[in-house]
């Protein structure tokens, strides 16, 4: 669980990952957020647009059509590997979902099926549309889907995340489908393999645990049980056993 970064962090993480990033006009600010908070975010989404040709694929994503407003996702992932840029904030990619799943991607743990839409998605996921028809026949360029790894590892390691926080939409919404073609297992074996070395494990809070002595003990240093208050975004009323939290790097 995270506050978004910033449109200037999101792009320059991106850039950092290797990945060729297209800019539209006004992307960093066009968003959805007059339809509702963005945030916390706690993962990343990928989608197949059912669309063909670039031009006419960017131009839907960031526009929508009738009944769907744009901006459909943040970025569209063409064939050749370029992500272009068309919204940041809410965008109208994830739709309603299930609420286990969603408590399983802030776990990392494995995903149940997807049997309810009771959840907002557009508020807490990153979303990423790839170019591809989506019928089983289309092909995916290896190019494309390095940079499907790319991106989602860029996010996932600006917030800390690793593999089991990149989900596909037919694992988040009832009925969907996409990104038909590309194994999710697979995508995020891959993102795990790029976040190397991984992520920190969650550590489950014990009885007698207080941030600071978790600090001094799992990062060397209990000074930094302020960075651990914010990663996991603590309330006021501190911690309690069972509890699972996110650790920053040592």
């Amino acid at each position: 669980m995270a506050d978004p970064m910033s449109a200037s962090r999101f792009l320059r993480a991106l850039k950092d990952e290797g990945l060729t990033v297209v800019e539209t006009d006004g992307w960093r600010t066009h968003n959805r957020n007059q339809m509702g908070p963005w945030g916390p975010v706690h993962g990343v989404m990928m989608h197949h647009t059912v669309t063909k040709g670039t031009d006419a694929t960017v131009r839907i994503c960031r526009n929508g059509y009738a009944g769907l407003p744009g901006p459909l996702c943040h970025g569209v992932i063409d064939k050749r590997g370029r992500v272009h840029l068309v919204g940041y904030g809410r965008a109208n990619h994830a739709g309603s979902g299930d609420d286990d799943v969603l408590r399983a991607v802030i776990a990392e743990k494995a995903l149940p099926p997807d049997n309810e839409a009771n959840t907002d998605g557009n508020r807490h996921f990153y979303g990423f549309e790839c170019e591809n028809l989506g019928d089983g026949k289309d092909p995916w360029p290896a190019v494309q889907v390095e940079a499907m790894e790319a991106a989602a590892a860029a996010v996932c390691r600006v917030h800390n995340w690793n593999g089991p926080s990149v989900i596909g939409h037919l694992e988040w919404q009832p009925g969907k489908i996409d990104p038909r073609g590309v194994s999710m297992a697979g995508l995020r074996r891959r993102v795990d393999e790029r976040l190397d070395p991984p992520m920190v494990p969650p550590y489950t809070v014990k009885k007698g645990d207080t941030l600071w002595s978790i600090a001094a003990d799992k990062l060397g240093d209990g000074q930094r049980w302020g960075e651990i208050a914010r990663l996991n975004q603590l309330p006021s009323s501190g911690i309690t056993p069972g509890q699972e939290l996110k650790l920053p790097k040592k």
